[in-house]
């Protein structure tokens, strides 16, 4: 599965049943602290931003670090479905610097708040999935 998680393969679109139990079984077994690394390294967030999505200190994440420690599912899980958000948005909007570009800009669509804001909970998340759904299909809110 580590393969899966750093793979630009992850994404709500090409995500079948059979992908459904792979996501399913990583988020139980949790996610090793290497596989993060590799999965935030390829992100524009910072450890403090990663640190605030997850809801954990960043003195865990250091304990996580030297510990080699795996994520519990929750965390696994949040992990995975920001992943696979920021897959989507690399997507719709065609690459990595535009996308970026947006998560910082602040969203009329959204409250007027920057997208990259709500990612710390799994609705937030759902918005955004939302409303990168709308901007592909042309329905600009």
């Amino acid at each position: 599965m580590a393969h899966a998680l750093t793979s630009k393969a992850l994404n709500y679109s090409l995500i079948d049943d059979r992908d459904i139990f792979m996501l399913i079984s990583t988020v139980r077994e949790g996610i090793k602290y290497t596989s993060f690394q590799t999965i935030a390294n390829k992100s524009p967030f910072s450890l403090s931003e990663w640190s605030n999505f997850l809801h954990l200190s960043e003195r865990t994440f250091q304990r996580y670090k030297k510990e080699k420690r795996t994520f519990d599912p929750l965390h696994s899980e949040k992990i995975l479905e920001i992943t696979l958000v920021y897959n989507k948005g690399v997507e719709v909007f065609g690459d990595q610097a535009n996308f970026d570009a947006w998560l910082e800009a602040k969203n009329i669509a959204l409250g007027g708040i920057k997208p990259k804001e709500l990612l710390d909970s799994t609705f937030g998340i759902g918005m955004l999935r939302d409303e990168l759904t709308r901007i592909e299909h042309g329905v600009l809110a």
